[in-house]
């Protein structure tokens, strides 16, 4: 019981929260405490037993007319004047669920000409809406390592939200890869910071250079399905700055228009109600000025919630998702100011901050209506069915394509060159019997092509092109004979056409999704069904004895792999016969078309795994807590900053395969760095600046050049090609960091026999740890070293710095 009265503590902290003093909240004597209850220690958990505490941060801080946003400010500010007390409260309490056309909706206010907003899912399209792409999903777009196709993306989501009327695209999402096993892990950009941060970064210019306002989420450190409303997520300020909020900064830094708070709690507060992370991490520190939107449901109170700094409550009730009446806010938050629980000042920012990211993005200069009823699609009354696709699927091809990592290539087996005979084997390769779209949200999926998982964050298929679609096409031209086997468990069959064939391709998947949905075990021997995160890091539908019953009677087995996340490939990786593995992601609705380019070799794979495949579940640092008998459970990550790759290398752990790895058909070769300290001298991390925390958080010089980094890459085989050099640094080695971390990355196009020079530059920042004890970004004392390569393990260049 212990626990349980810890938890409602820090609830209750938020009830009084308006008595704290803002200086107060940074270093208060002794830790806020209701009656009769236990003491929290105000320390931050390093994995021991004390129970770790979310300091108060009040007020909350009003919108400034800083940089792009002085204009819609002064706008919102001068708009927020003529509104009433009803009408501020309308502007930031969405209608309810079921209560408009879209997922989430605001109602128009007519006293200042605002038509009302819609906010729809996001992040991998248009969700439950017809007519709009199934892009490929973010992972797989990590896994390009392309600022250019992320960036591309960004604006063919942008330009299809506006088309369907829809004001708010809720995404991208970048919650890291902590655990392997994570349902939503498929909806972000990978387990690394910095890939995940200028994936939001360009994700965000593309969507919002659309006039389409973002919303990346959910934040903060929510990372697992299970308990995701009651689970606490515990982790130090160094670990949340370096890892989890680095993603978000990036996202503000792009000028992002909204933020969404999970449903988890963070060190036993709700995220919701989290004033350090609310009001003081992300609306003082990093002077993000647009709004926050709670994630749907995840809103547990009306005067603690609106004082600790959320802006926007969704869908608007009291719970999510069904038709209710009630809510805590509404009418509830004009009582609330009538009675002084909440200043009227605290609403008028609210309201500020929703109408400056509208007016941030010119969506008051003529943007168009929703044409669509998420909730209905088949109402003749309420959809006109208006086609925004366009020609996006180009770019969802090109981006599925550039995705697929080459893991494995025996003696060149791949690019294919007319083979007399191919054998598809797996449900993966083919059609699913049902239709595309047969399980809403993609909830209930058993097999055939894998293009998402499942879950808010799916989009319906307007189309899927298959592996046996695409090959069957080539194949005709070729005069290749075609054969398939399409059930999973019919190893007889299977057998029987990878017989005799040139070719045995064996299309396998791993799926997970979001907690709500329930998928059930694809394995005899599972009794347990996956809620969302993946019991198991293994291959679905049996696909290990898949794989093995066709490479006992086939030597040309090739494996094409579509799945959310790392699988254990032990089984059958050094499997003689095994002489090819795609690693493809999740490929949206081009996927056949993605495998068939590389393939054949019409596109050089240059695709890169966004996180470390290991050799067993054990070897990675952290778990999905599935089980806990408390009220409030206690996810601790203990691991602190070494997850996924730099956890491999601070334990001198081998994986299978490492983060960033991906062969090609051609080779390269590094050469000539060269590394020059271009920055300031008078910059020095460890000045004073009089507070705990800088006054403006993270002062501007910390985004200055600091570091040049120059050198050459030659293609050296006989293919055109694309190669992904990876800029990595090792800080000195009594800074605490890992051994290595990402930096720098781009995808560059080096045609056979040229040589590229590659260009890229660190900051300040990039070169800093978070100091607790100092409460600034610091420069560690001694040396760095500038490391390339072409993954975090296969290091071609190396020099020293500073």
């Amino acid at each position: 019981m212990r626990y349980l009265y810890v938890g409602l503590a820090v609830i209750a902290l938020g009830v009084h929260a308006s008595l704290v003093r803002r200086d107060d909240a940074h270093h208060p004597e002794t830790p806020d405490t209701a009656p009769n209850l236990p003491v929290i220690p105000s320390v931050p958990f390093l994995g021991n037993d004390s129970m770790p505490f979310s300091q108060p941060y009040y007020p909350s801080p009003n919108t400034s007319t800083n940089g792009w946003w002085e204009h819609p400010v002064k706008r919102a500010r001068a708009a927020v004047q003529d509104m009433s007390l009803d009408d501020l409260a309308a502007l930031v309490t969405g209608s309810g669920y079921g209560n408009g056309p879209c997922v989430g909706n605001i109602q128009p206010i007519p006293s200042i000409d605002f038509p009302g907003m819609c906010l729809q899912d996001g992040p991998t399209g248009l969700r439950g809406v017809d007519f709009a792409t199934a892009f490929p999903p973010a992972i797989t777009v990590a896994g390009t390592f392309s600022t250019e196709l992320m960036r591309r993306r960004g604006t063919a989501l942008g330009q299809e939200f506006r088309g369907k009327g829809a004001n708010v695209y809720l995404g991208p999402m970048v919650n890291l890869m902590r655990a392997p096993a994570a349902g939503r892990n498929w909806e972000g950009f990978g387990a690394d910071p910095y890939l995940n941060g200028e994936a939001a970064y360009q994700t965000v210019l593309g969507v919002q250079n659309e006039r389409v306002q973002a919303t990346v989420k959910h934040y903060l450190a929510n990372q697992q399905e299970h308990f995701r409303n009651t689970g606490s997520s515990n982790l130090d300020e160094r670990t949340e700055r370096e890892l989890y909020l680095h993603p978000f900064m990036r996202a503000i830094q792009a000028g992002v228009v909204s933020v969404m708070p999970g449903y988890n709690f963070v060190n036993n507060s709700w995220m919701s109600q989290n004033s350090a992370l609310l009001n003081g991490r992300l609306k003082t520190e990093l002077q993000f000025q647009g709004y926050t939107v709670s994630d749907w449901g995840a809103q547990h109170s009306g005067v603690a919630s609106a004082l600790a700094g959320l802006d926007m409550t969704m869908p608007g009730g009291t719970s999510c998702c069904d038709l209710n009446t009630t809510s805590f806010w509404g009418q509830n938050l004009t009582q609330a100011v009538t009675n002084g629980s909440v200043p009227l000042s605290r609403v008028q920012d609210m309201a500020t901050r929703v109408l400056a990211g509208y007016y941030f993005v010119r969506q008051d200069e003529g943007y168009p209506k929703p044409n669509f009823n998420f909730l209905d699609i088949t109402d003749p009354a309420t959809n006109e069915h208006v086609d925004v696709m366009a020609d996006h699927d180009v770019v969802s091809r090109e981006i599925s394509t550039a995705a697929i990592a080459l893991l494995k290539n025996t003696n060149e087996t791949l690019p294919l060159s007319k083979p007399k005979k191919i054998a598809l084997i797996g449900s993966d390769a083919g059609p699913f019997p049902l239709g595309l779209n047969y399980y809403p949200d993609n909830i209930g999926w058993p097999s055939g092509a894998l293009s998402m998982g499942w879950g808010s964050g799916s989009t319906m298929n307007p189309y899927l092109v298959t592996a046996y679609e695409a090959i069957q096409q080539r194949a005709r031209q070729d005069h290749t004979a075609i054969n398939w086997s399409f059930d999973d468990f019919d190893y007889k069959n299977a057998q029987k056409v990878a017989n005799y064939s040139d070719v045995a391709m064996v299309f396998v998947t791993s799926l997970s999704g979001e907690g709500y949905g329930t998928v059930p075990a694809t394995k005899p021997e599972d009794t347990a069904a996956n809620m969302g995160d993946r019991n198991n890091i293994t291959l679905w539908n049996s696909g290990e004895q898949l794989i093995q019953q066709v490479a006992a009677i086939n030597n040309n087995t090739i494996v094409v792999v579509h799945a959310v996340g790392p699988v254990l490939m032990e089984e059958w990786i050094e499997h003689p016969n095994v002489t090819a593995v795609l690693w493809a992601h999740l490929p949206g609705s081009e996927s056949g078309s993605a495998v068939a380019n590389v393939v054949y070799g019409d596109y050089n794979p240059s695709g890169r795994l966004p996180y470390t495949i290991a050799k067993e579940r054990s070897d990675y640092p952290a778990e999905v807590m599935y089980n806990s008998d408390m009220p409030q459970p206690q996810i601790n990550f203990t691991e602190g900053l070494l997850i996924d790759y730099r956890h491999f290398d601070a334990n001198a752990i081998e994986p299978r395969f490492e983060f960033g790895f991906g062969l090609s058909y051609t080779q390269f070769q590094y050469a000539a760095l060269d590394v020059e300290f271009v920055g300031d001298d008078g910059h020095n991390w460890n000045h004073k600046w009089g507070h705990r925390i800088a006054p403006d958080g993270l002062p501007a010089w910390l985004f200055e050049t600091a570091v040049r980094v120059s050198f050459t890459v030659r293609n050296t085989g006989d293919r055109d090609g694309h190669e992904v050099p990876q800029v990595y640094l090792r800080f000195p080695q009594d800074s605490g960091e890992p051994p290595k971390v990402l930096r720098a990355f781009e995808r560059v196009w080096v045609p056979r026999g040229e040589t590229v020079r590659v260009n890229h530059t660190l900051n300040y920042y990039d070169l800093s740890v978070w100091s607790i004890a100092h409460q600034q970004w610091r420069r560690p004392s001694g040396s760095y070293e500038i490391l390339v390569g072409a993954s975090s393990r296969d290091i071609r260049l190396r020099q020293p710095l500073l």
